[in-house]
């Protein structure tokens, strides 16, 4: 019986020690884990901006006004906008992409004339040429040289970030 506990206890401290090793592997793994977490978090926001540094446009539905970066840096900014009224004609929130561009549209929808067009977002939705104290169909109004400005600097593929809620 001896030899017996002997061997157990050898047995139950190589037992121990493994299971120590391996909570040892298993919180080395878990920190690693939260390391890389943390490494792909969202670039900083753009100071005085809702938006970060991965953006081209920003938009902020609830100050009612947007900027175009350069390099994670404000280029143009803050420019007054208008947006959508709401319901099926508010302007979305998210992250897009340009798609395409038209200097001289004219809305399918409406007929509507929409100078400098720069369409982002489903459904039509674009930043334009429009006036400021009317609410839109859920585009983003721009003054007209804002609006020439924003045509000319962003390309298809550019990042826009459309922040806030202003349903």
């Amino acid at each position: 019986m001896g030899s017996f506990g002997v061997v157990g206890r050898r047995v139950s401290w190589r037992g121990r020690r493994g299971a120590v090793v391996l909570a040892l592997v298993a919180a080395t793994l878990v920190s690693a884990g939260s390391i890389a977490v943390a490494q792909e978090a969202d670039p900083p926001v753009v100071p005085g901006t809702p938006c970060t540094a991965t953006a081209t446009a920003c938009v902020d539905l609830v100050g009612l006004r947007a900027w175009l970066f350069q390099d994670g840096q404000v280029l143009r900014g803050p420019v007054p906008i208008s947006i959508g009224t709401g319901g099926e004609d508010r302007t979305p929130a998210g992250r897009f992409q340009v798609e395409w561009k038209n200097k001289d549209h004219i809305s399918g929808e409406s007929g509507a004339p929409m100078p400098y067009a720069v369409f982002f977002a489903p459904g039509g939705i674009a930043f334009h040429e429009g006036n400021l104290q009317t609410k839109s169909a859920g585009c983003v109004r721009l003054a007209r040289d804002e609006a020439a400005a924003f045509f000319d600097y962003l390309q298809v593929g550019d990042e826009v970030q459309v922040q806030g809620d202003a349903a």
